[in-house]
């Protein structure tokens, strides 16, 4: 492909060396330059790509696109100078692929909570109503019937054009994606189309990158901002920030909410651990997913399908269909009749809302017993909150490891331990060891009790000291429930 034809949209300050020269592909990682490949330097949080410039013309690389150049100019090679290399890397990568996002009808899908269960249902419902779609989630990437591994919430710019590409010429009609904070701020959704974008909520989540929750919210707002007069804005009207995501986009604003007035209103009729009663835009609606936060869910995507063109009684009809998403909530009810739920819940908010969720369909005459952490190299500030808001709504809190990463799991734990009430002390326990902590729950609970394990869902890992172990929640408390029946 031409160079300059690649450049197109890019904020160009300036040129040394030929635009119209053909290149192989693009990269910002140094180690994967090849003959004739451009390479773009990224100033990440941990290094900065201009200082692999040397290493990349060294191997081979033909076009170097950077904020600043560099002291030494190599003859042969072309420099493009530009304001920001992060957003010139999402307009040349959708240009490389032929801007496959304006080929599919993309939608996003932002907010603290609900994020994958929305993009993934979304997927769920639109393939039962016949079509052809893609999703780029946290959990998975899906190409059409095609899964591949995701690695990130939202994955960088070459990657999320690479994977839309593929769903074009698969002939995708539609593509949900989860647009994370992260993502925005580092340009990774610049140079897509989006037809429509979904606000969830927003809560304490990642003020270890955001330094401030203004922050926070106004780079989830700045997505909606931009949003062209074509597409659409849905916005949970019941959360405070909803609003304001609302506030300055040029997209038709749709809300929804259980408790505002809105375009789509719902009211939880019955909630039951086999699912919820809803009335929907006065039409009533079996489903099997279960809490409010569940209905909040099923409103956006009741609301998108709606906005996408969908019959009302067929969305419906679909939407009693769906089935919950991979750690969401996903629960087992043992022999001795414990029910056990794992849930990706690893926010303040998250836990709350699945805790409360319990509390409204127990009995109050069996335990519930929460096992919980909080992961390492990440917001420190919530670790506190979260061990008082299991403390207080389970009779019982085992406080254990996440993902400690780098940190020591010892440390995190005696930082959760802090936010623990006085009259809460005798009903928790800290255990290092993630299995060992979910053997000790699986032997303390009784016929009828409920086991929550929250905080890491659907991964299949553990990350301990920078090194991956394999640490699946349901597998490992299916094991230990089967090994007590014995």
């Amino acid at each position: 492909m031409i160079l300059k034809e690649i450049l197109y949209k890019v904020a160009i300050e300036a040129v040394k060396g030929s635009t119209d020269i053909e290149v192989n592909k693009i990269e910002f990682d140094s180690r994967k330059i090849v003959s004739d490949d451009v390479f773009v330097a990224i100033k990440g949080t941990i290094s900065d790509g201009h200082d692999f410039i040397e290493k990349a013309i060294s191997l081979g690389a033909a076009v170097i696109i950077c904020e600043t150049f560099p002291t030494l100019i190599v003859d042969g090679i072309t420099y493009v100078q530009v304001k920001d290399t992060s957003s010139a890397l999402a307009f040349m990568a959708a240009n490389f692929y032929e801007n496959p996002s304006e080929n599919l009808k993309l939608v996003g899908v932002t907010g603290t909570n609900g994020k994958t269960t929305i993009a993934s249902l979304l997927y769920q419902l639109f393939k039962k109503a016949g079509y052809k779609v893609g999703l780029l989630s946290t959990v998975k990437i899906l190409v059409d019937d095609i899964e591949y591994k995701a690695t990130h919430t939202t994955p960088d710019s070459l990657t999320i054009n690479h994977y839309l590409n593929e769903m074009a010429e698969e002939g995708c009609e539609f593509c949900f994606m989860e647009v994370s904070s992260h993502g925005i701020h580092q340009k990774r959704t610049e140079g897509l189309h989006f037809v429509g974008g979904i606000f969830t909520n927003l809560s304490h989540d990642h003020l270890d990158y955001h330094t401030t929750f203004a922050e926070y919210r106004d780079v989830k707002k700045s997505y909606f901002d931009n949003l062209p007069k074509s597409a659409f804005a849905i916005s949970n009207i019941d959360d405070k920030n909803g609003a304001v995501m609302l506030q300055n986009t040029k997209a038709r604003k749709v809300t929804y909410a259980l408790k505002s007035y809105a375009d789509f209103r719902a009211q939880i009729l019955e909630n039951q651990l086999s699912g919820l009663l809803l009335k929907i835009n006065d039409q009533e609606v079996w489903v099997r997913l279960i809490g409010s936060f569940n209905a909040y869910n099923l409103l956006a995507i009741y609301a998108t399908a709606v906005e996408l063109g969908l019959e009302n009684l067929e969305v419906l009809r679909l939407l009693s269909e769906l089935e919950s998403v991979s750690g969401r909530f996903q629960f087992i009810v043992s022999e001795s009749n414990i029910t056990a739920i794992v849930d990706y819940a690893h926010t303040p908010d998250a836990l709350e809302n699945v805790l409360k969720t319990i509390t409204d369909i127990r009995t109050k005459n069996e335990q519930l017993i929460t096992v919980v952490g909080c992961g390492g190299d990440r917001d420190t500030a919530k670790r506190p909150i979260m061990a008082k808001i299991a403390s207080e709504m389970s009779d019982k809190a085992i406080f254990t490891s996440d993902n400690p990463r780098s940190e020591d799991p010892e440390a995190i734990i005696t930082e959760m331990e802090k936010g623990v009430e006085p009259q809460n002390y005798k009903k928790t326990i800290s255990i290092v060891d993630r299995k060992q902590a979910i053997k000790t729950a699986c032997q303390l609970a009784q016929n009828g009790d409920i086991i929550l394990i929250a905080g890491k869902g659907h991964e299949t890992y553990q990350e301990i000291h920078g090194v991956r172990h394999d640490f699946d929640d349901m597998k490992t408390v299916k094991e230990l429930l089967e090994q007590l029946n014995k």
